[in-house]
């Protein structure tokens, strides 16, 4: 589909005998092959164990980073005195009482899921003025790097997970400036970007431990981490965020698949025990041609019945060539969408002032 993610399998082959790990057991031929060293086990540097299903626990050596009061054009748009661009800024620019968790989500390929993770970041980043990271917790070549523009150099999650036990050895600044050799920055500097392994091989490391151990790093570093999530709902790393998530954002195009995907991916985590998650939602609508299609209307009229919140965004033909994401060379209108939109999501948390 023009301008969205390249379609990706739903679920990953599955490992030859001896040659990758199952989940949770790193086996000896894989990180010799790949060169990856098995992580070790959590909380043999501190990390507090996690039972299962039990949400990452965020450390009590986290504190809100210095704050700067923002771009004075978050997106490149000025707000104006009482616009309602000047009421979503001041929401983003909230004070929060401790870092939040934001998955991106919907297991069909195709329906922006980068694109919302990359603006939204792009949003609360610009308007905070730092402590924003997206993470590209897809198991199969994501491509949030790439559209986050951000090269500053090649190392993704791999690099992370292969070092994680001396990272974790680090506190306050010290640890911020470890993590840094790990993360990319975004094009114009508003958010921090973890990217995602191209080898498919590395899928079977994101076990569960491994990922809330992550996590457990980022928000003593990071307020607001916006997480793109993969294709398969039965992954490891993608319940693992799931169970953290403190917010659901739901991606879909105007096609009955797309939402037919995304409403059985809600029934999957209502059965799971994360019905308050899913009534909580927003979902976005991004549309894929310059007019509303037939379907439109009936999909934001269903999915408010379902969740907090609907936001449809325009069609813009920027999108389209599928690289990297330059917010200024977006349609007014489309930028002003996706204000709002992160605004919305953000609306639950914080306190003014």
């Amino acid at each position: 589909m023009p301008g969205s993610e390249p379609e990706q399998p739903v679920q990953p082959a599955t490992p030859p005998p001896g040659t990758y790990p199952t989940s949770g057991q790193p086996s000896a031929p894989y990180a010799a092959a790949g060169g990856y060293p098995a992580a070790a086990p959590v909380g043999a540097t501190g990390t507090a164990p996690y039972g299962p299903g039990q949400p990452a626990t965020y450390s009590s050596a986290y504190s809100v980073p210095a704050q700067r009061s923002g771009a004075s054009a978050v997106l490149g748009i000025v707000p104006t005195p009482g616009s309602a661009a000047e009421r979503a800024i001041a929401i983003l620019r909230r004070k929060l009482d401790k870092p939040r968790v934001i998955a991106f989500a919907n297991p069909k390929g195709g329906v922006h899921k980068t694109t919302a993770t990359v603006l939204t970041a792009a949003a609360i980043g610009g308007a905070r003025g730092r402590g924003v990271l997206a993470w590209d917790d897809n198991e199969l070549r994501g491509t949030l790097g790439l559209r986050a523009g951000s090269a500053r150099h090649a190392r993704t999650i791999r690099h992370l997970v292969a070092e994680l036990a001396e990272v974790e050895l680090n506190t306050g600044p010290a640890l911020a400036a470890r993590l840094d050799d790990f993360l990319r920055h975004a094009s114009d500097g508003t958010y921090d970007v973890l990217a995602g392994e191209e080898d498919p091989r590395f899928a079977w490391r994101l076990d569960a431990p491994t990922v809330r151990r992550i996590l457990d790093l980022l928000t003593q570093t990071h307020e607001v981490i916006c997480v793109d999530t993969g294709n398969n709902v039965e992954s490891s790393n993608w319940r693992t965020i799931m169970e953290s998530a403190d917010q659901l954002v739901i991606t879909t195009v105007p096609r009955e698949d797309s939402a037919f995907s995304a409403d059985w991916m809600m029934d999957v985590l209502i059965e799971a025990g994360r019905a308050e998650l899913v009534a909580n939602a927003v979902t976005i609508v991004s549309m894929t041609t310059p007019r509303p299609g037939p379907l439109q209307d009936d999909l934001v009229r269903h999915f408010r019945q379902r969740n907090r919140a609907v936001c449809v965004v325009p069609y813009d033909p920027y999108l389209e060539r599928g690289g990297w994401i330059d917010h200024n060379a977006l349609a007014p209108a489309t930028r002003e969408a996706w204000l709002q939109a992160a605004a919305v999501i953000m609306e639950p948390f914080g306190v003014s002032g």
